[in-house]
């Protein structure tokens, strides 16, 4: 009895590795991304074309040192459309009685408040009040434009927990039918994702059959990359997946913080990453007039590419074990369906 005992409290000690491995990289990854958020390098602008405008662009840089990159733009058009493009996210019009600062906020909301903190005492040195002028809000319903995070990690959530069952309850199947049904699950859930940004909350008026390729090319990707992943690591698949597509992949999306108000190593992230590349697409699809979209659908398709090729390689391997092994499916399968947690 003694012996049983001591073996099943082993069992137990050895699988609460996982959670606590979970509980110090959210940590991690999470504080690290987001508990000192700050810029670095910020792209600002000031409108004019004079010597005014040159020196007062000069002065905000100097006493900003690293935070702000700032630059003159001609005239008050092409700030816009360096806005538009987010290659910008402030421009300063200066101006005697009524200074303007243009922002766009549903490319991040945060980043606008950044910026507004910046330019607000340069218009109060001038004794004036600083007008704000939002030329992309973003949806009446999602004011704060963090929805499109929001739905990021509905659609994450749903494609990596479904690699459990997937790589669990179906280990006795062979790896072209769970393969197949890792892109039967995506369509499931980018439509279910498109489904809960249009018609359930408005995240988005318009491009929602965009945005559900989009969402199907993420999730594809992330099913493809798990499934393969289950024939090499089992139970600790979900570990992985933790990994990969949470701690990673919410805190380099961009959708609380731009990678301009992160650190570097997340920020670096941000420029390869699916996650940014689903959230920053959506936002030019729904605010932006589609720019930067061929650049963050062809990251999705990249990454849906990977997944192909660990999906391929899991085939090969399946295929060269014996045929004899018995096919009946391990005891870590229960075990790693209950690991699937939500975050």
């Amino acid at each position: 009895m003694k012996s049983a005992t001591d073996g099943a409290l082993r069992h137990v000690l050895t699988h609460l590795l996982t959670p606590l491995l979970m509980c110090i990289g959210m940590g991690l990854a999470y504080l690290g991304a987001f508990a000192d958020p700050a810029p670095h390098d910020l792209p600002v602008a000031v409108v004019g074309s004079g010597p005014g405008a040159r020196d007062l662009a000069r002065t905000i840089a100097d006493k900003a040192g690293d935070a702000l990159a700032v630059r003159t733009v001609n005239d008050r058009a092409q700030a816009e459309d360096q806005l538009r493009h987010q290659d910008i996210f402030g421009a300063f019009v200066p101006d005697a009685k009524s200074p303007e600062l243009l922002v766009a906020s549903a490319g991040s909301d945060t980043t606008a408040t950044v910026v507004q903190k910046v330019f607000t005492p340069v218009a109060a040195r001038q004794g004036t009040p600083l007008k704000v002028t939002d030329i992309a809000p973003p949806a009446q319903d999602d004011p704060t434009g963090q929805g499109i995070f929001f739905l990021l990690v509905a659609v994450s959530i749903g494609s990596y927990a479904s690699v459990a069952v997937i790589g669990g309850a179906g280990a006795v199947l062979p790896v072209r039918i769970r393969a197949l049904l890792a892109v039967a699950t995506s369509v499931a859930v980018s439509v279910i994702g498109v489904v809960l940004a249009g018609p359930v909350f408005h995240l988005v008026d318009h491009g929602l059959g965009g945005l559900w390729g989009m969402a199907w090319l993420y999730s594809a990707g992330v099913l493809l990359i798990g499934t393969g992943l289950h024939t090499f690591l089992k139970r600790w698949t979900t570990l992985a997946m933790m990994v990969l597509f949470v701690m990673l992949n919410f805190t380099s999306s961009g959708g609380i913080f731009r990678p301009e108000l992160q650190n570097g190593f997340f920020a670096s992230l941000h420029g390869f990453w699916n996650g940014a590349a689903f959230v920053e697409g959506a936002r030019g699809l729904a605010y932006f007039n589609d720019a930067g979209l061929g650049r963050h659908v062809g990251t999705l398709t990249l990454w849906l590419i990977v997944g192909l090729a660990v999906t391929a390689l899991a085939w090969t391997a399946e295929t060269r074990r014996r045929t004899g092994t018995a096919t009946t499916a391990s005891a870590d399968t229960e075990e790693e369906m209950e690991e699937a947690v939500g975050v």
